[in-house]
Formats: C-alpha cells, structure tokens, sequence
C-alpha cells in the first residue's frame, strides 16, 4: 500500500486501488528470483465466492468443492468495508515508520508478538515485515501484545482500530465456520460445542504484512541471516482452523489446487479471502484441505495483506470428529494430539532455524499395521 495517507477502498470495497493511491514503483528488483503467476485459465472461477449475508445452496456446493480441491474460497456481504478501509491505511502508516516505531517492538525467542522483518518458512528468509498481536481481552500476563508507543503520532488511533477489527474479525470467523459446516453438510441437531467444531478469539491472531520490491533487511544487517527464499512468502500451510485473508489489489497470492496445481487467488474488490488450516483438514480427515499457499516475489510495487487466524480452543486436541467419521463411514486418519503442542512447534520453526522442517499434520497420521 506504500506511503502514509488515505489508501483505503472506501465503504465500497477491501481492496486497495493501488494505482489510484501512490502509483508504481520505479524500483529495480534486486531479488534474486522471479516466479511467475500461473497461468491457469479463468482462475477465479476455481475460488468461488459465498454471500456470509445469505448463502445459497450454489455457492455452498462450490464452497465444498473448492475446500475439497484447495481450501480457498471468498467471502462477501461480510458488512465491514470501511473498519477494512481504516485497516489499510493504518497498516501502510505503521511499515512507512522507521526503526524508532518499529524498533522498541520487535519480537523476540521470549515473545512472538509485535514487529518482525526475518521471518522463516521452510528454513528460508521470508522477503516481507510484520506485525502481530493476539486478543487484547486476555489477562496481559498471556496477552503480550506490543504496541507502537506514545512517539509516534499515530499510535492511539492505530490501537483503538486494530483492537475493533480483532473484535469484528473474531465474530466473522466464527460465522465463516457455520459456512463451513454448512457447506460439509454436518447436521443441524448438534451445536458446534457437541460436534467439537470450534475455534476460539482468545487463541487467535492478527498479522499485518508488507511485502517489498527489495530485501526488507537492509544489506548491513544480513550477516548470518537466513538466505531469500525463492518466493515472498514460502509455501506452507496454516496451523489453525480457517484464516481471513485481506490482500489489496497488486496480487501475488497462489494456492496449491489438487487438480490444477498452482492457481491465483486473485484481489475481488469487497471479498475477503478465506483459506482452511491444519485443524479443519484434521476435523475432516483429509475430506477438506488446508490450504497450501505461497506469495510470489514483487518486482514493480509493494504487497499489503491483513489475515487474522482463527484458531481451536488454547486447550484443545485435534482428531478427526466423531460425526465427519459416522456420515462418511471412514475411519481415523489422524491420532489425537494436543493444539498447544502443535502450534508452539510452527512458532520456534518461524523464528529460528532448528535444522529441521517444522512440524506438519502429516506427523499425526496414524500408522497401518503392517
């Protein structure tokens, strides 16, 4: 999204119209990679969008196919445009600052949250800048959030909005769940607490994401780092239940399709982008797919996304569930294992290097006798 300023879509959208705000970029690449997008045709066809307001029994269908396929689907009538418009330009506003803002709340190996610009993914440097933080309702003793001090200008407005969208964003997630499971086709006799078709705000997280032209590390800081991936954002799944995605218009995401292997998941202006994770596959036993997703390098301007992860219960174990298991007639891929154990696990390996790939779902598989 670039410089400070108003870069919002507006109450009419969620994508940021990039070349009406700043323009592009007149930068020379430097990265030493340049995937390109796939090249499948009508890609957006294959990442059906659903009405959240009123879904019909077409989009749900689609809904399930494409969770089936590659675990993308879009959202609209979602009713959050402008707090979505506000987001955008606050996120620009913070990743413009310099290290006096960002510096006093960079992460830490004792805390995973505020800013960070090393981040790992399959043992490879991410090209991107974040910033995170979890729900600010929680006793501050688990809610280490860091936030931008007083210094800067606009700290307080920054706070006060990013702790809304934590608030609208946790009731979306939990709506976009019942889409889910509607679109899965589990019964309505059962509650989602009975059927363990969960997910919780107070385990749940929010990421801004600024993906630039050029190495976000500047050149004298990068002795002993982790050398570029070959992508922006390597691919990988996420941990949790589902994410809420938003992502302006330049583009550059891309999903791993079953059949049609890497598609785009292009910017639909008003859309959110919704991706399944590791827990939904379990819950599913492999019926519906996370997500594998990676971001493709920038060579003409910067990438702004917002995604906020929601995630199972803190105290949670994952297993496929009772009633998936009984419709389908199938049984257990996965053995129970605990969430806590399992996402503690991704936070070490996005941090540093253990020498190691870092843990997958695919480590609970149950074993056949032999």
């Amino acid at each position: 999204m670039g410089s400070v300023g108003h870069h919002g879509a507006g109450p009419s959208g969620t994508c940021l119209r990039r070349n009406e705000a700043i323009g592009h970029s007149k930068q020379t690449p430097t990265l030493p990679y340049a995937p390109k997008m796939s090249q499948t045709p009508d890609a957006r066809s294959l990442v059906p969008a659903v009405d959240l307001s009123n879904p019909s029994a077409t989009e749900l269908a689609a809904v399930d196919a494409a969770c089936r396929d590659h675990g993308f689907f879009l959202l609209v009538g979602h009713g959050a445009d402008q707090l979505i418009a506000d987001m955008w330009e606050l996120t620009a506003a913070f990743f413009a600052e310099g290290e006096d803002v960002k510096g006093p709340i960079r992460r830490n190996a004792d805390n995973a949250l505020g800013y960070w610009d090393r981040e790992l993914t399959k043992r490879k440097r991410d090209n991107k800048e974040v910033f995170d933080y979890i729900d600010p309702n929680l006793d501050t003793r688990i809610a280490k959030n860091r936030w931008p001090n007083a210094g800067w200008a606009r700290s307080t407005e920054f706070n006060e909005t990013l702790i809304t969208f934590f608030d609208t964003f946790s009731e979306l997630a939990t709506a976009t769940l019942g889409i889910v499971r509607s679109a899965l086709g589990l019964s309505d006799s059962e509650t989602a607490e009975q059927l363990g078709f969960v997910n919780a705000r107070t385990s749940s997280t929010v990421r801004l994401n600024h993906y630039p032209v050029d190495d976000v590390v500047p050149a004298t800081d990068r002795h002993g780092l982790a050398e570029l991936g070959p992508t922006a954002l390597g691919y990988h799944t996420d941990p949790g239940v589902l994410t809420l995605l938003l992502q302006d218009d330049v583009g550059g995401l891309q999903a791993e399709s079953t059949t049609h292997g890497w598609i785009d998941v292009p910017p639909l202006d008003g859309a959110i982008v919704v991706n399944l994770g590791d827990a939904m596959q379990v819950w599913t036993n492999d019926q519906y797919k996370a997500a594998v997703h990676r971001v493709i390098p920038m060579t003409r301007q910067s990438r702004y996304s917002i995604p906020y992860f929601s995630n199972p219960p803190r105290d949670a174990r994952l297993a496929p569930l009772a009633s998936v298991l009984s419709a389908a007639g199938t049984t257990p891929v996965y053995r129970d294992f605990r969430w806590a154990e399992y996402i503690a696990g991704r936070a070490q390996d996005n941090f540093a290097d253990h020498g190691v790939e870092d843990i997958q779902i695919s480590q609970f598989k149950v074993v056949a006798d032999a």
